[in-house]
């Protein structure tokens, strides 16, 4: 069994410690904060400055390999993540009856939750398990290497301490400094793709009233403008956020950190307005997360990998912008990967580096040209021009069929060709636009007049 040192205790690292050791390896887990979520949710969540964690503030709805992972490889850590508070969300929840089922059709759920609540349930579980070490308050200061080629690594060093694996696992996050490390050695550097996405969100938390009912109704979570994207993300224990994504050089960001602009900009979209109606109680301030990137991290290049002895999970490896929720589904699909070839990969990761091309990239890739999309369209304010797939996104929510081959392209199961490009979805978006030949494309939130009215530019 290869002894295995895992940098950093986020979702990857917290997901790859613990499915090695119930696989028999020894692992030792560094993490460089003292303080660890679990004790209490609300106060590890809202009081809780994480900078180098930017994202653990912000919503997050969790995708079917998320679910799909932790019930295969740790369904006590799925059985608490319900325990303490987290929902499933079954896309076809949306209609008042189930279409006749489809195999595959038990994926499509989401996991509503706050990124702390599993934050939680996989340290308790890394905690019980008696073959993983956690160091916390434990920062690791460099990588032990020994020359060749290629070079290899052979452990960490914490302070004036060695401590050897036969595999380091690289789960530091998007600030990882094994990069530096490795070229730092005189070993090739690694390869590192970056695209800025232009976007920046904006958030605040609120929680539902114990009298009051417990949503809506039948109400779409997203909302959009020509410049601003809208969203509701319900989550855990009456915990909601709402949500709005401006391109970064919008004039409006600033004043949207008010409270009370914020809330009354979210009221212009039907689908925030709907939510804030029932009158939740405010649990933040106005959260803001920007200058983000989609960054791709290879520890390999044309010549193979660049060390042995060393790979990389979760935003180490493939850091993708929030928009369509993919990081901890990937973070999690790497570790489940890594854990069930671990000795392999630690004697040569090649195969490991060639699996993430082949599994991971494209969804990188997608995110990165929705991003490029995205920050163009908010930029310059322009309108939904294309007519077919703003038909097939608004007869997802009346054809099953449709919202079927939807649900399958945000959860990561199918690429975005295979599930829309079926005669069948094809032949179902046709009848449903030749139904309402008038269709014209458009936004449900405000114009940009109506949004100066209550944001000052």
């Amino acid at each position: 069994m290869a002894r295995v040192a895992v940098i950093g205790a986020g979702i990857g690292g917290l997901g790859a410690a613990l499915m090695l050791g119930r696989r028999g390896h020894p692992v030792t887990l560094f993490e460089q904060e003292a303080r660890q979520a679990g004790g209490d949710l609300d106060q590890d969540f809202f009081h809780w400055r994480r900078p180098r964690v930017p994202q653990a503030d912000q919503p997050h709805a969790l995708l079917a390999p998320v679910r799909t992972v932790l019930r295969a490889e740790t369904p006590d850590v799925y059985a608490d993540l319900l325990a303490r508070g987290a929902r499933e969300y079954h896309e076809f929840d949306w209609f008042d009856e189930r279409p006749p089922y489809r195999p595959g059709d038990e994926e499509l759920v989401t996991l509503r939750t706050r990124r702390i609540v599993l934050e939680a349930a996989l340290l308790a579980a890394v905690r019980r398990e008696p073959g993983v070490q956690v160091r916390s308050g434990c920062r690791v200061h460099g990588l032990t290497v020994e020359a060749g080629r290629p070079a290899r690594v052979t452990g960490v060093r914490v302070g004036d301490e060695a401590h050897r694996a036969d595999l380091v696992v690289d789960a530091s996050g998007r600030r990882s400094r094994v990069p530096g490390w490795l070229t730092g050695a005189g070993c090739r550097p690694p390869v590192a793709e970056s695209h800025r996405a232009g976007i920046a969100y904006l958030c605040r938390w609120y929680r539902l009233r114990p009298d009051g009912p417990g949503d809506p109704g039948r109400v779409k979570t997203g909302s959009a403008a020509p410049f601003a994207l809208a969203g509701v993300f319900p989550s855990d224990n009456g915990t909601l956020a709402v949500n709005l994504v401006l391109s970064t050089g919008d004039p409006a960001r600033g004043a949207l950190t008010d409270p009370a602009v914020f809330e009354a900009a979210a009221r212009l979209f039907p689908a925030l307005d709907a939510w804030l109606a029932l009158a939740p109680v405010p649990q933040s301030d106005v959260l803001a997360m920007a200058g983000l990137d989609n960054r791709w991290t290879a520890l390999a290049d044309e010549y193979g990998p660049v060390a042995t002895g060393l790979v990389g999970v979760g935003d180490s490896l493939v850091h993708t912008n929030p928009t369509l929720g993919q990081g901890t589904a990937l973070g999690l699909r790497a570790a489940q990967y890594l854990a069930a070839h671990a000795d392999r990969i630690a004697a040569d990761p090649a195969g490991y580096h060639a699996w993430t091309n082949q599994a991971l990239r494209p969804w990188f890739d997608g995110q990165v040209a929705a991003d490029r999309a995205n920050g163009q369209r908010l930029a310059v304010g322009s309108p939904h021009a294309d007519r077919w797939a703003a038909a097939r996104a608004a007869c997802a929510f009346e054809d099953p069929v449709v919202m079927r081959a939807r649900a399958q392209v945000r959860h990561l199961l199918l690429h975005p060709h295979e599930a829309y490009g079926t005669a069948e979805v094809e032949r179902h978006v046709g009848a449903w636009l030749a139904a309402r030949p008038d269709f014209t494309p458009r936004h449900d939130g405000p114009t940009r007049e109506e949004w100066n009215a209550v944001v000052p530019g």
